[in-house]
């Protein structure tokens, strides 16, 4: 059996939605129809030929505009359309973008128990991206798209980057990743082209931020369209916070909510390897499964672009498979994480743990990880870093807060083992170490409840730990993350699907020492925490020592009491 047989497609969303006959579903209520009937008039292919939805793209245009029976779109907040590279999204957004300038984008009431589309009167719509070169993909469209009968009909002056329409009554216009001039514009439609590249570094989160705070000023129902190939993990783009929000909805609906949001996409299963004789037939039959109806993308070809040794895996994974993998460099696998994880998890009051403390004065996070001893779980307990936009230097870890949170946690649970890397940071005009103090008043208060030490002996310390010790705590580190990986692989690192612990493990590099492999940023200057996926690994440390002296004490199970 053909691995992409074996492991089909994974579809999110409502397009591939299917009753219990295996015919697609449609919504209720749509004004989509009126708009699909619409483009097919007005709209163009190329000269002379008619604009044509595939299946695909009609369903999805029907849920995009689906109402409820009050006539409120569903999914009134915003549509996130991930799929493979030359799937069309381009194209498919422009018609979208199209319709809500001159098109019937809005509900007008309901006739014989149908809902029925009007034209927005106030249009304003607007194509963002963080490069020029990236709103040019959809622009390009629009001098093609709209037919010569259309062009008259709705007065249409098409720039190569605005578009103006009924005596400059409509607009639409083109824009890069200065938020300055998207902030307080009332638009009513937006498209963010290439969203997995939206990010803090250029200016993709201010933008965005921009983009949401006009779009809930509009009280006619301001809408905005997302677009993308899938994101890598780790790099914080929008996209990938958005996946991470829909993800954490559906494991705690209770607590987080993605109400009035699509999220679409196509994805090969993450267990579809591309090794062995067979690799490349699979290559064919898993770009099929993932095309969907763009039948114009030729397996073939793709195979021979993916099997070509100068195209790294992971860029050949994300842009043709449309699925979301880390690079080469990666330190652990995205899925592998994912799948270690149970949102149900929960540390319950005098579970017995050990602690690991990560410790920084300002530039890096300070965080404090608990695994609890009888099934290794992770558990964040405290996460201090600075604001995003305080400068550098000027925030720094409140020693008072992280020392009350870790003083909680041995009031709270029964702590027998609890290892801190204080760093070598040192406080502002002294030689003095930032944690020093610290982490040495932890020893002095907590040394006699704890089953093991960091460091053993007469001059010993029972807490203190530093990692960057390459003869001794420094090695025994980097075992142990080279332990915690291939744990995960087994899936024995159970954890509770914390967003920000996932996104720390994400963002982890493999860095190669003499003793293995450990991990690391991806730079220095990195925005990309990391320091909650070290403190784990720590923690799982601590844990294994713990289970080694119960092992010899002949309390194999676990138990240290």
């Amino acid at each position: 059996m053909s691995p992409a047989t074996e492991f089909p497609a994974t579809a999110i969303g409502p397009t591939w939605q299917t009753d219990h006959a295996g015919r697609f579903i449609l919504p209720e209520h749509s004004i989509g129809w009126d708009g699909l009937v619409w483009a097919g008039q007005r709209l163009q292919l190329k000269a002379g030929e008619p604009w044509r939805f595939t299946a695909e793209q009609a369903r999805w245009w029907l849920w995009w505009y689906a109402v409820d029976e009050r006539g409120e779109f569903v999914y009134g907040r915003q549509a996130w359309l991930q799929r493979l590279k030359g799937w069309g999204k381009d194209p498919l957004a422009a018609v979208v973008l199209a319709n809500e300038l001159v098109g019937v984008s809005r509900f007008g009431g309901f006739r014989r128990g149908a809902p029925y589309a009007v034209e927005e009167p106030d249009a304003w719509v607007q194509v963002l991206a963080v490069t020029q070169r990236q709103t040019k993909n959809t622009m390009r469209v629009f001098p093609r798209l709209f037919t010569e009968e259309a062009k008259r009909e709705y007065g249409l002056q098409v720039n190569k980057e605005q578009i103006y329409a009924l005596g400059d009554t409509r607009f639409l216009e083109a824009l890069t990743s200065n938020p300055e001039p998207i902030e307080g514009a009332r638009t009513t439609a937006v498209l963010g082209n290439e969203m997995q590249y939206w990010r803090a570094q250029n200016g993709g989160h201010a933008m965005f931020d921009a983009v949401e705070g006009n779009l809930m000023k509009n009280p006619n129902g301001a809408r905005f369209l997302g677009i993308a190939n899938a994101f890598q993990p780790g790099r914080d783009s929008i996209l990938e916070r958005t996946r991470l929000a829909m993800d954490a909805s559906l494991a705690r609906p209770d607590e987080v909510s993605f109400d009035g949001i699509m999220y679409d996409s196509l994805e090969a299963h993450p267990k579809v390897r591309l090794t062995g004789d067979a690799a490349a037939d699979t290559i064919e039959r898993v770009v099929e499964s993932v095309r969907g109806d763009a039948v114009w993308l030729k397996p073939a070809r793709i195979r021979a672009s993916v099997m070509d040794p100068k195209n790294p895996v992971s860029e050949s994974r994300r842009k043709w498979f449309n699925q979301i993998v880390a690079a080469e460099d990666a330190w652990m696998d995205p899925f592998t994480w994912d799948s270690n994880g149970d949102a149900s998890l929960r540390l319950e009051p005098r579970d017995e743990v050990v602690l690991f403390f990560d410790g920084s004065k300002s530039d890096d996070a300070t965080v404090l990880v608990a695994c609890r001893v009888a099934d290794g779980a992770l558990f964040p307990l405290g996460l201090w870093v600075a604001p995003p936009k305080a400068r550098r230097g000027e925030w720094t870890a409140p020693r008072g807060v992280v020392s009350q949170r870790v003083r909680q946690a041995f009031k709270d649970y029964r702590v027998v083992g609890f290892f801190a890397d204080p760093s070598h940071t040192r406080e502002d005009g002294t030689a003095d170490l930032y944690w020093k103090a610290t982490v040495d008043k932890w020893h002095q208060d907590f040394h006699s409840k704890l089953l093991i030490w960091a460091r053993p002996g007469r001059d010993g310390h029972s807490i203190e730990f530093d990692m960057s010790n390459r003869h001794v705590e420094g090695a025994r580190f980097v075992e142990a993350a080279e332990l915690f990986v291939e744990e995960a692989d087994q899936g024995n690192v159970p954890h509770p699907a914390h967003a920000e612990l996932s996104r720390h493990v994400k963002n982890a590099r493999r860095f190669p020492t003499q003793h293995g492999v450990s991990l690391m940023k991806d730079g220095r200057e990195s925005p990309r925490k990391i320091d909650l996926a070290v403190a784990a690994v720590g923690a799982r440390m601590v844990r294994r020592q713990v289970m080694n002296l119960a092992t010899k004490r002949g309390q194999g199970r676990g138990g240290v009491w």
